[in-house]
């Protein structure tokens, strides 16, 4: 048996100016690493299905974009167990500022490869490679920017600090569906042969500007109270296999929604509605830099939330109302209505999100001091190599429903009810507030 993380450890809390202090530096961090990995996600629906893998009809060659932006979920297990292992052992601070390294070099080096028609197979090998690191990267980012936020946060600010990191998620999408907007402009030859490359060189800058924030977040307080008492587990993730296996299991399905649902929107919707309803692509863009905004509002809303009635709650209702909005969401887009499908996204990403802003605290609050960013990290990694491939499920959906879009629909519900089982399961054993 396992105590409430919360109780774990007795450690003097941070003031709460200086907690959000760390906060807002791990949500600039964070919002950096996601420009990059969700760049690869709006590149994968518009660019590489047809610079990358242009021996293949359209759908097939979809499905092949969205194959390798699987393979970066793949990965991200396998950075979970690195960079938790580094976490927990030597600390959080050395595996964020590795972590966003990783991920924007790995991102500006996408922006500088040739397509196939230039160096051939090797273009296709060569991002699956890179998508490789930037998903060992992500594996640990996330969660040790969440670990270090909340054990820097007072007890009774911890959801809605944790909700803040989460707004790294819609800045994120504003600023890579913002870039892309703007590259769209352009005329289709220049956005094929060089402008879609802009928003990923574009990551060096921001690199830098991480790295120098990350550079000021002082370690958290929790884990160097272990670190004196010398209690870190000498290999964190079988400690966790073994110590906390049914919580592990819990925080994957809290999980499930926030990472399989997000990307099924942006990425799964954005293709759908683009090359399956014939609507134009920047319509659909447009409509993810709207469902950004209401992502923020609806981002903070659900720390409060969680404040009042538990994270664990709040993730049931989010995946209670993912379920139930699913079929709705695609009604939307198949009217082919710019306006639908506007709605639509926000409608869809607004469920997801009440689930997702809360996934913070939640899994935090899950582990004790010595085990929390693997096991935040594994948590979340493991749902994300499920998740990974809905896009991938909802495209090969559309062949046994013949085109229709009841397919997607019904696995975007069946992911809503699975998170909203571990939401259930979390509120029994995680602390109030």
């Amino acid at each position: 048996m396992i105590r409430d993380a919360e109780t774990t450890t007795r450690v003097p809390q941070n003031s709460a100016k200086s907690a959000r202090r760390v906060a807002y530096a791990a949500l600039a961090g964070t919002a950096m690493e996601w420009y990059d990995y969700y760049l690869f996600g709006l590149a994968a629906a518009l660019v590489f299905n047809r610079l990358y893998f242009t021996t293949l009809d359209p759908r097939a060659a979809s499905l092949a974009a969205f194959a390798t932006f699987g393979v970066g979920f793949v990965a991200r297990p396998l950075g979970a167990i690195l960079f938790g292992s580094i976490g927990d052992r030597i600390g959080r601070r050395p595996a964020l500022l590795l972590s966003v390294t990783l991920i924007g070099a790995a991102t500006v080096c996408m922006g500088l490869l040739p397509d196939f028609a230039a160096i051939g197979v090797a273009a296709p090998v060569f991002l699956v490679l890179l998508r490789l690191v930037q998903g060992v990267a992500v594996g640990g980012e996330w969660s040790g920017a969440m670990t270090i936020a909340v054990e820097h946060a007072p007890a009774d600010q911890r959801s809605k600090l944790a909700a803040l990191v989460q707004l790294s998620s819609p800045i994120a999408t504003l600023l890579s569906s913002g870039a892309f907007t703007l590259v769209l402009l352009l005329p289709e030859e220049s956005f094929d042969a060089w402008g879609w490359r802009l928003p990923f060189i574009a990551a060096l800058p921001m690199l830098i500007i991480a790295l120098i924030m990350r550079s000021k977040i002082e370690e958290s307080p929790e884990f160097a109270r272990i670190a004196e008492a010398g209690t870190r587990p000498r290999v964190p993730f079988v400690a966790l296999f073994r110590r906390a296996p049914g919580r592990l299991g819990i925080a994957i399905l809290v999980s499930m929604l926030g990472v399989g649902g997000f990307y099924f929107m942006n990425t799964f919707l954005v293709n759908f509605g683009a090359n399956e309803r014939g609507i134009d692509r920047q319509i659909m863009v447009n409509a993810m830099l709207v469902a950004a905004v209401v992502q923020a509002g609806v981002t903070l809303w659900s720390g409060r939330l969680a404040t009042r009635f538990g994270p664990g709650r709040v993730t049931l209702w989010g995946g209670l109302a993912t379920a139930v909005v699913a079929f709705p969401v695609f009604w939307l887009v198949d009217t082919q209505h710019p306006v639908a499908a506007i709605a639509a996204l926000s409608l869809g990403l607004s469920a997801v999100i009440l689930a997702y802003g809360v996934a913070g605290s939640a899994l935090a609050g899950l582990f004790p001091t010595e085990l929390r960013y693997s096991g935040v990290s594994l948590g979340y990694n493991l749902a994300a190599v499920v998740g990974g491939f809905l896009p991938l499920a909802a495209q090969a959906s559309l062949g046994w429903s013949s085109g229709g879009s009841w397919g997607p629909a019904l696995l975007f519900a069946a992911f809503g009810l699975a998170t909203a089982l571990g939401g259930a399961l979390a509120h029994r054993v995680l602390p109030r507030g």
